[in-house]
């Protein structure tokens, strides 16, 4: 049984570039009847435009099983570093972060 084990490993590399990540303070989620886009977007404060920062395109599929790691990960958070706090009251896209507004 140990020899299905070794056999089913992935070996999975990850480059410098990657492994940086790319920070995302929005996502856009769209899909199609064969697949999920999820835009990663950066929004910085008073400036009314963005730029999508990386994509990311999933079957249907891999979309719920992404959907369940998720929901996993974030119980296992809360458990150890409490509740997170979603602001219910707040519009979809803060343009201002709540801080002055910038001036030139």
């Amino acid at each position: 049984m140990e020899e299905n084990n070794i056999d089913n490993q992935l070996n999975i590399e990850l480059s410098e570039e990657v492994a940086e990540g790319i920070y995302s303070n929005l996502a856009v989620i769209t899909h199609s009847n064969t697949e999920f886009v999820l835009d990663f977007i950066r929004v910085m404060p008073g400036v009314p435009k963005a730029r999508v920062k990386s994509r990311i395109v999933l079957t249907p599929e891999h979309a719920k099983r992404f959907l369940i790691a998720l929901e996993e990960n974030i119980e296992k958070f809360e458990a150890i570093n409490g509740r997170i706090k979603i602001n219910e009251g707040q519009p979809g896209i803060p343009m201002n972060f709540g801080g002055p507004t910038a001036q030139a």
